[in-house]
């Protein structure tokens, strides 16, 4: 499996410069909320993802008064052998990418060479959000683990954009429309088909790990719906031809596709306190890790952000006993409490890095004593 062994970081977020070197098994990033913890996870999931985490666009990552970043890591591949990825990104828009030297011919190429799950306090979104933010989940999931997901992913929408633009038009060719729509088809079914099968493999995981962190009886199930489950995308868009016209907007197709996380058959942001609803995005997460360990055939990287707020300590020790009862690979633990992370990781593991940070600047230590 990658490891990444060090990464240097330029101008990212409120990180001037810093170069860092990471244990193969745990590393502890501890400070006060806002000093830059959550900004070394999200540096090391750009070069995996070649994009934040958080961020919707790349201007909000630029160091205040600059207009350039950079990001280069070394990982150990798992092969053996060492390789080293760099992604500059400037305030026009150019990002370029690059693995040992030698530029992507399509940024889209590196996405699964470095897989990495992400736990956040962010992914509350997920529930309390709009579908837009389940979809994104699932997009980045499947789009790691099959590049042909993500191609067809890429060509659905652009012309989804193309028929919107269409659409706007007050006498649209209906012959175009319909070439567009078939196109849509076709590449709307793989991506119905690749949800349904990931939903359906997510479920029984979702519910074991669940269920060992929450020691709970809630049954927990993700259901998917989408459009396609009523007939084919090209006799959708055919049948709302009219309504589509009168919007201006195409109102069926696998861009509208919800997922919807449930306990004991009620939506569970209506009815999950707020331990259980971490406790479920937490264990959806670990069932995320599970897949894509099962599809590369190696863990991928796993960042636990804050992953221990609004978890009672009844919680927090089974996600340990999960941890450390698995085979997980690298990980990436913050937390504001440095003395509660050190215990928790010290009854973990010996081979350990420990960071604390403030504005920016990381400080290796070494059993509490900065070195």
């Amino acid at each position: 499996m990658p490891l990444l062994e060090k990464i240097v970081i330029s101008d990212f977020r409120n990180i001037v410069l810093q170069e860092l070197e990471f244990s193969p098994n745990v590393n502890c990033i501890s400070g006060n909320n806002g000093e830059g913890k959550t900004n070394l996870l999200d540096a090391i999931y750009y070069v995996s993802m070649t994009k934040s985490a958080f961020a919707s666009t790349d201007r909000f990552n630029f160091r205040h008064g600059t207009g350039e970043f950079t990001i280069a890591a070394t990982c150990r591949m798992e092969n053996g052998l060492q390789s080293r990825f760099s992604v500059k990104v400037n305030s026009n828009g150019e990002k370029k990418l690059r693995c040992d030297d030698k530029p992507y011919s399509k940024v889209s190429d590196h996405i699964g060479v470095l897989p990495v799950v992400l736990v956040s306090p962010s992914d509350s979104s997920m529930v309390s959000d709009s579908a837009e933010e389940r979809r994104k989940f699932v997009n980045s999931v499947l789009s790691q683990m099959d590049r042909k997901y993500l191609s067809d992913l890429q060509q659905y929408n652009r012309l989804l954009m193309q028929r919107n633009r269409m659409l706007k038009d007050s006498f649209p060719d209906r012959s175009l429309l319909e070439v567009v729509d078939m196109r849509m088809a076709a590449l709307a079914e793989p991506v119905y088909k690749a949800r349904q099968e990931f939903v359906r493999q997510l479920n029984p995981l979702v519910a074991e790990y669940y269920g060992q962190l929450s020691g709970a009886g809630e049954q927990v199930s993700i259901h998917y719906e989408s459009d396609l489950d009523k007939a084919p995308l090209d006799e959708l868009l055919a049948s709302t031809y009219d309504r589509d016209m009168a919007l201006r907007y195409t109102s069926s197709g696998v861009q509208r596709d919800d997922f919807i996380f449930q306990m004991d058959g009620w939506q569970i942001r209506r009815c999950g306190s707020q331990g259980q609803q971490k406790s479920f995005l937490v264990s959806l997460k670990f069932a995320q890790y599970e897949i894509m360990k099962r599809n590369c055939g190696f863990a991928p990287t796993l960042l636990l952000d804050d992953v221990f707020d609004k978890l009672d300590m009844g919680r927090i020790s089974n996600l340990l006993r999960m941890v450390s009862a698995r085979d997980f690979g690298q990980i990436f633990i913050t937390d504001s409490n440095k003395v509660r992370l050190k215990s928790i990781v010290d009854g973990l593991t010996q081979d350990r890095t420990y960071y604390e940070t403030s504005a920016g600047t990381f400080r290796r230590i070494e059993d509490g004593i900065q070195e």
